[in-house]
């Protein structure tokens, strides 16, 4: 004789307690499951949604029960097939170890906060230093102190170690992933390659005030569809009334093959070379642009605020200088006349870098890197500095082009061109020290 057919039914107590019925028969009606609570059941046609189950033949074949008790209720109900068990407290272990451990999931919203904190650093720059890692260690175990790894100084050591693992891990799958600013270093020494370059000593990376090294091509455009729009830059430049906005749009697009370009050569490209291929450099918003793009930084804003920051400790200096040597006029007062004095303050020989002269095709230029040559008509000693007729950015040993005719606004150009952001040395170290004691 055929078993009867059995019914089975999976009824949550509470949230924290399920347990799997057997029943032998399907009951007749809610009120053979009734007691004191109430019954939902996970309706299909509403996306398994919980709904009052009030109609017994509205539950499916297998279905799934939730009992809500009165709230403090923890005594037990018996129907005549199955007994319903007390709530049992979250707190209470309710199942042995698994074979298999599995890491419960932290939901979409968590697993988004955690890949951004993976992130983070990255963010900021691809090859931190020891102290940029103690002070994101530091960081962490300040926001979350349960997380405090040693009794050390500061707690972090273990966390700063661990996190110059994890950025080294993340550096990894972004090379592979074809991110050129960390693939550039693959391929160093390794079992298999023992003469290549050791994988910690001249890493190419962006330096102290660069946002990036170098960076990929922007997403669906290649070498070819860049050099296209090359070309249009150039033909941009030539046209008498130039569209600045169609111009800055270009070089903005182009900038990762411009900037592959430099730092990708074995051997530095001069400048007139790369102006010849990219002439927008040689107007002066392409220049603060082109300073913005590499160290994403406002350079008139940043130049004159730093230079006006420092015109009264560097007058002070100068005056106090002149009083010893009387190299130093009295009446230094604006930017030009700082940037004027600052040669003679350090000692330098400036006849070679301001440069005078009744017209741009008078002096030789030979062995002169860098340089401001200003053209004046007017013999007097001040008509350099307060009324010259044109000023031009020199560099290696010929006229770049032609600048504003303020010294000042001349100087800021010609910084954009040259700035390096290298260790101070000397003179200047010690200007700088003279500038910050107060």
């Amino acid at each position: 004789m055929a078993a009867a057919p059995k019914h089975l039914l999976h009824v949550y107590v509470a949230r924290d307690t399920a347990l799997k019925l057997t029943l032998l028969e399907r009951p007749k009606s809610v009120e053979d499951l009734d007691g004191d609570f109430s019954l939902h059941y996970e309706d299909p046609d509403f996306d398994g949604d919980l709904c009052v189950l009030v109609d017994i033949q509205e539950l499916p074949e297998k279905g799934t029960l939730r009992v809500i008790r009165p709230e403090g209720d923890t005594s037990s109900t018996a129907s005549s097939d199955t007994d319903i068990l007390p709530h049992v407290p979250a707190i209470q272990r309710q199942r042995s170890w698994p074979d298999h451990f599995v890491v419960p999931s932290s939901g979409y919203e968590m697993e988004h906060i955690l890949e951004e904190g993976n992130q983070t650093i990255y963010g900021f720059k691809p090859y931190p230093h020891e102290k940029e890692l103690a002070i994101a260690a530091q960081a962490l175990i300040t926001a979350y102190p349960c997380l405090r790894m040693t009794a050390g100084e500061d707690g972090g050591l273990g966390w700063k170690r661990h996190i110059g693992y994890k950025v080294a891990s993340y550096r990894n799958n972004l090379a592979k992933a074809g991110v050129a600013e960390v693939a550039i270093n693959t391929g160093r020494r390794s079992r298999n390659k023992p003469d290549n370059d050791h994988p910690h000593q001249n890493i190419k990376k962006a330096r102290k005030a660069e946002v990036n090294y170098i960076i990929n091509l922007p997403k669906e455009e290649t070498p070819a569809t860049l050099e296209t729009m090359r070309q249009e830059i150039i033909h941009e430049v030539e046209k008498t009334e130039k569209n600045q906005l169609v111009i800055g749009k270009l070089m903005n697009t182009t900038y990762a093959l411009r900037h592959q370009e430099i730092v990708g050569a074995l051997v530095a490209p001069q400048v007139r070379d790369v102006v010849d291929r990219w002439p927008a450099l040689l107007m002066e918003s392409q220049v603060f642009a082109e300073f913005h793009r590499i160290n994403n930084v406002n350079l008139r804003n940043q130049f004159y605020k730093e230079l006006d920051r420092h015109t009264p400790k560097l007058l002070t200096l100068f005056r106090d200088k002149a009083r010893k040597t009387g190299k130093i006029a009295e009446q230094l007062t604006k930017r030009a006349l700082v940037l004027r004095a600052l040669p003679v303050y350090l000692c330098e020989d400036a006849s070679k870098f301001f440069r005078t002269s009744n017209s741009a095709d008078g002096p030789d230029l030979t062995e002169t890197p860098v340089a401001l040559l200003t053209v004046v008509t007017d013999d007097t000693a001040d008509a350099a500095l307060f009324s010259p007729e044109s000023i031009f950015i020199v560099m290696e040993d010929e006229i770049l082009v032609s600048g504003p005719t303020n010294l000042a606004d001349s100087f800021l150009v010609l910084f954009g061109y040259i700035y390096d952001n290298k260790p101070l040395k000397g003179r200047l170290l010690t200007l700088k020290n003279d500038l910050f004691n107060e």
